[in-house]
């Protein structure tokens, strides 16, 4: 695989290439790793790609999690303690969470990773939420999510999250007071990268889209 695009989300670029170097060489080598082509592996049911070979989001998710792992990367959980004092005096629990959590993906040196191949919404959880949530638990202090860009996406079931879409909600709501820096790396498969001019595409609208 190989880096496509980049985005500094409140300096994530400029904080990684400066105090975390390290960690931004691991992060580079994992996904260069990873032979994309090799998770080409899926025949579509889609009624507007039947039977067209696409790329595996499942197992290219676990390709690249695979070579963190190999690095020295953990996944981090943390146990939630949902506030029950705030129900009414009408209403009385049946259920109680029990073994809740949240986690990252990876955390390694105050560095935090979330790899994204998902629907669209979770990518923006993972920056405008889980991110912050993890640096004021006093785990991270930057955080890099890794998404695949829209050419890479196209060859995939609909549904899933790309780096453009991503990127320019991100642009239009501007950075807020509480937000990480965060490195937000587009990737793609090398036969992504070819020298014709770009197709113009229409995709549906992200928030209506469903996973195969």
């Amino acid at each position: 695989m190989i880096i496509a695009a980049i985005y500094s989300h409140n300096g994530g670029k400029e904080l990684m290439e400066a105090k975390y170097p390290v960690a931004l060489a691991e992060i580079m080598d994992s996904i260069a790793a990873v032979d994309g082509e090799a998770h080409k592996t899926k025949i579509s049911q889609e009624k507007t790609m039947k039977d067209r070979r696409l790329y595996n989001p499942r197992t290219l998710n676990s390709a690249v999690k695979q070579e963190f792992v190999e690095r020295g990367w953990k996944n981090k959980r943390v146990k939630c303690e949902y506030p029950t004092q705030f129900y009414t005096e009408v209403y009385h629990p049946q259920k109680v969470a029990v073994g809740a959590f949240r986690d990252m993906d990876f955390i390694k040196n105050r560095v935090g990773i979330e790899v994204q191949f998902g629907k669209y919404g979770f990518a923006i959880y993972n920056v405008c939420a889980k991110m912050t949530i993890f640096h004021n638990l006093d785990l991270i202090d930057v955080g890099v999510e890794i998404v695949p860009v829209m050419d890479l996406v196209t060859d995939m079931s609909s549904g899933v999250t790309y780096f453009e879409q991503f990127v320019w909600d991100l642009t239009q709501r501007g950075v807020s007071n509480i937000d990480l820096p965060v490195l937000i790396l587009g990737i793609a498969s090398v036969n992504n990268s070819p020298t014709v001019p770009p197709t113009v595409v229409d995709l549906p609208d992200p928030e209506n889209e469903v996973n195969e």
